[in-house]
């Protein structure tokens, strides 16, 4: 199967990130593209490969184009299905996990965009950011205590669920917000990936920078 991902930069594309790593987990092989946003050619060169001018999409070996990260990631857990768990009600949590993650901590994202490169003093956080990292931390507590007991992730080995929420890991790490003891192990977990690692180095060494990212 010849699979194609175009993604954003590694450094600041948390919705890059889901899908790729989600292939990572997968064991897909892919073969990856990667178009710097926020150039000059940007939106042309992504309209190539996606209609929505965005990215990430997975262009399939028939020239079918995904191109929505949760829809991208639904469809590698079709290839490889235990990436959702197996017991009803915990892949039934999961995916409900995922999709509030997918449409909602907008005060979250808003206050702390991804920078994985980020070493700074902790931001000033709004107060709608410190009510999601709230939910955050207590959604992840909860799905440990519930069906994590298999592994170190939200349903105990890596998930879907765990891709979908690997951006906030970057975010709550680069801005040192603090966290639950059971948050900072769940996020050390995600961090030992090897998948995490070989993306947090690749967004380490990107020349590219984004101001409205960089703010202190």
């Amino acid at each position: 199967m010849a699979l194609t991902l175009f993604i954003g930069n590694k450094n600041y594309s948390s919705w890059s990130l889901r899908p790729w790593l989600a292939l990572k987990l997968a064991r897909l092989p892919f073969e990856e593209v990667l178009i710097p946003l926020y150039q000059t050619t940007s939106k042309q060169d992504i309209l190539r490969h996606s209609p929505t001018g965005k990215v990430p999409a997975l262009k399939l070996d028939d020239g079918t184009v995904i191109f929505e990260s949760l829809a991208i990631c639904e469809w590698v857990a079709e290839q490889a299905p235990d990436l959702w768990p197996t017991d009803p009600t915990a892949r039934a949590v999961a995916r409900a996990v995922s999709c509030e993650m997918h449409a909602g901590f907008v005060g979250l994202r808003s206050a702390l965009p991804m920078n994985i490169r980020r070493a700074a003093p902790p931001r000033n956080l709004t107060p709608a950011a410190q009510e999601d990292i709230n939910r955050v931390t207590a959604l992840w507590r909860d799905c440990r205590k519930r069906f994590g007991a298999g592994g170190p992730f939200l349903f105990g080995a890596p998930s879907i669920a765990d891709a979908m929420f690997a951006p906030v890991v970057t975010r709550f790490a680069s801005y040192l917000v603090d966290v639950d003891e059971d948050s900072r192990a769940y996020m050390a977990a995600v961090f030992a990936l090897p998948a995490m690692q070989e993306w947090v180095e690749a967004g380490k060494r990107e020349p590219w920078i984004i101001e409205d990212s960089e703010a202190a």
